[in-house]
């Protein structure tokens, strides 16, 4: 497609070129969270900061990773990705935040998702909604491991994704509630642990790219331990999630290199 860039060496929306970025990126949503990250690669640099588009780069056991801000919801995340793969990456892992659904899923607990319900709109767009949105083995496996190996209290499974924020939180006041509501109880008895608002897309779009994708999340509450009244903390520390993310990528550089991938 047309590049409408000032500058033609770089990609509109994120404003990062070829040579700018790894193959591997750690993608936040909130691009305040990139710098962060940034602090556990090696000579990180800021090579943008377009939009809510904020990348570093820098390397990890010396082969260049990179960290991109997604902003908030699936599309400003397709951007990115169809824009990073454009300039090499190939691997992309999601650092972020859910809210907690089952009630075994406790604040300042680690999500690892296998897959996610496609309850929003933009990976309509790029796949029929039969077609699931799964993460790739090799990326929930390098994260389960790198979770383990540091002693973190991790979950994986399925992840609901939705663009409406507020309709997860008061679905009573909206006026669609009767079907937010309904669909709510189908996700929690099929045994979704968290919901969130990026990973689907992920999924998807790196199902169109032929590129891999993984997610990680911060479990900052749970709306359904409040509402039975269980012990129920906000947590904002992005520490642990963001230690699963790097030993991911350093497991996946290992494995690549074994497999000359």
């Amino acid at each position: 497609m047309k590049n409408y860039s000032e500058d033609a060496s770089k990609q509109y929306h994120t404003q990062v070129g070829r040579g700018d970025v790894g193959r591997y990126v750690l993608m936040p949503g909130d691009p305040k969270r990139c710098a962060h990250i940034a602090k556990y690669l090696d000579d990180a640099r800021l090579i943008a900061d377009n939009r809510e588009y904020i990348t570093y780069t820098g390397t990890l056991d010396g082969v260049p990773v990179s960290v991109t801000s997604t902003g908030i919801g699936g599309p400003s995340t397709a951007i990115a990705m169809e824009e990073l793969h454009l300039c090499g990456v190939d691997t992309f892992i999601r650092i972020g935040t859910c809210g907690g659904m089952q009630t075994e899923v406790e604040s300042g607990d680690i999500v690892i998702a296998t897959g996610a319900v496609r309850m929003e709109g933009t990976t309509r767009e790029y796949a029929p909604i039969e077609y699931p949105a799964v993460a790739t083995l090799e990326v929930a496996n390098a994260l389960v491991s790198s979770a383990a190996q540091q002693g973190f209290p991790y979950h994986t499974g399925v992840v609901q994704c939705k663009d409406s924020f507020f309709g997860q939180h008061e679905p009573e006041v909206m006026p669609v509630g009767y079907e937010l509501q309904q669909k709510w109880e189908a996700w929690k008895r099929l045994g979704c642990l968290a919901s969130e608002m990026e990973s689907a897309t992920l999924f998807i779009v790196a199902a169109r790219l032929h590129a891999r994708a993984g997610t990680c999340l911060l479990v900052v509450a749970n709306q359904e331990r409040e509402r039975l009244g269980l012990y129920n903390p906000v947590i904002h520390d992005m520490d642990q999630a963001i230690r699963v993310g790097i030993e991911g990528v350093r497991n996946l550089i290992r494995q690549d290199q074994q497999t000359q991938k």
